[in-house]
């Protein structure tokens, strides 16, 4: 039996999402910017998946929606327009904890004479918020922030900081590809002005994402080509993937509360038993983060050893630290919080989704407290230790 708990990463297409876009590969196959009638179901399509994502994000109007190809391209286009459009300012504001989507781009735009001001965090992944405020300042042309962190679920105050940046001139963009679908998000009322999404996230279809542009903001398209998108994101539509994510934002929404309930509680049912077992930690802020991420630190154990034995047992779950250049190293996130060295390494991340189950849960758990104990009675036969176990504790700031 397979059990995946890896949910951060991508999840399950949900399978009515896939029914939805099935006939859009055959019979309802028409380029949604024909004139005739074959185009004209398509273009039909489009709309309603737009009204799909505006009832989920919560938007005044559903022409803010701009489809993309994902989370990344979203972000791209949000910093990049930004820049060539606010006349007058050439800083950026982000965290040190953002996705690649965010940090490798303002990696590149740094040697082009763009100021970047990356703001800490606390070892719970909290956003230093004067730090936050002291960045700000007459040349910022955009913060963005992401408003879930994917490694350990912290979630910042979006709302708060858009209304900083805001006072300050500066346009406010969220990276929320982990937010949505799993946080209530109601854009309407708010002074957010870009926002990012991805399909695969909220079990739709890879390839597909969204970008939320509050009417008035000035953009630049990332792509150019045709008339697409009013202009703002050029390319023949990829209709069964708007389709998908349509139909994904609209089980999103019939769904968030009842399952962001039952998915917390299976959540703290997994850590509160991985944690009873001594010497490992809860990393992030567990007091605010995602309902359905826990992050664990295995103390002096590699957390690629046990995410290896879980795979052999059939359960995926991820690290909590990147390999680059072909050796292990830690997480950005997880040294950004100042995570201890013996912990850091032993990061594991468990995400479930509304998929997941109590008995998946249990398992996991037996498993899980299986692998640990052989692990852990190889490190101490190795070194000559006694076997005793420390309580677990949770890593404060």
């Amino acid at each position: 039996m397979q059990i995946y708990l890896d949910n951060n990463a991508t999840t399950r297409t949900d399978p009515s999402v896939v029914q939805a876009m099935l006939p859009f590969f055959t019979e309802r196959f028409g380029n949604a910017s024909s004139s005739h009638a074959v185009g004209g179901e398509a273009a039909i399509a489009v709309k309603q998946a737009r009204r799909s994502l505006q009832d989920l994000l919560g938007n005044a109007h559903d022409h803010e929606i701009v489809f993309t190809s994902g989370g990344t391209e979203a972000n791209n286009a949000a910093i990049l327009s930004a820049l060539a459009t606010q006349e007058g300012r050439d800083e950026i504001v982000t965290t040190s904890v953002e996705h690649s989507a965010i940090l490798s781009l303002v990696e590149q735009l740094a040697p082009k004479g763009v100021k970047i001001h990356i703001v800490p965090v606390d070892s719970r992944g909290r956003l230093d918020i004067e730090a936050f405020r002291y960045a700000l300042g007459p040349r910022t042309a955009i913060v963005s922030t992401m408003w879930a962190n994917n490694e350990t679920g912290t979630i910042f105050p979006v709302e708060f900081l858009a209304g900083l940046t805001r006072e300050a001139g500066a346009l406010f963009h969220t990276d929320a590809v982990q937010a949505v679908g799993k946080v209530r998000v109601d854009l309407k009322d708010s002074a957010i002005d870009m926002l990012s999404l991805s399909a695969h996230k909220l079990h739709g279809p890879k390839g597909i994402g969204a970008l939320y542009l509050r009417k008035g903001t000035k953009f630049r398209p990332l792509i150019w080509g045709g008339s697409q998108e009013r202009r703002r994101r050029g390319g023949t539509e990829n209709i069964p993937g708007i389709v998908g994510l349509g139909k994904a934002a609209e089980l999103a929404v019939e769904r968030l509360e009842p399952e962001r309930v039952r998915v917390g509680a299976l959540r703290d049912r997994l850590e509160q038993r991985i944690l009873h077992s001594g010497e490992c930690a809860a990393l992030g802020d567990v007091s605010n983060r995602l309902t359905n991420t826990a992050n664990i630190a295995f103390d002096d154990l590699e957390g690629e050893a046990i995410v290896h034995h879980l795979n052999r047992a059939g359960i995926a779950v991820s690290l909590g630290a990147a390999c680059r250049s072909g050796s292990m190293e830690p997480s950005h996130v997880l040294r950004a919080m100042q995570v201890p060295a013996r912990s850091m390494r032993g990061a594991v991340r468990f995400s479930l989704s509304r998929e997941t189950s109590v008995e998946e849960v249990d398992e996991v758990v037996c498993v899980l407290s299986d692998i640990v104990a052989r692990l852990r009675a190889n490190l101490r036969g190795s070194a000559g230790q006694p076997s005793h176990a420390l309580q677990s504790r949770e890593l404060s700031s």
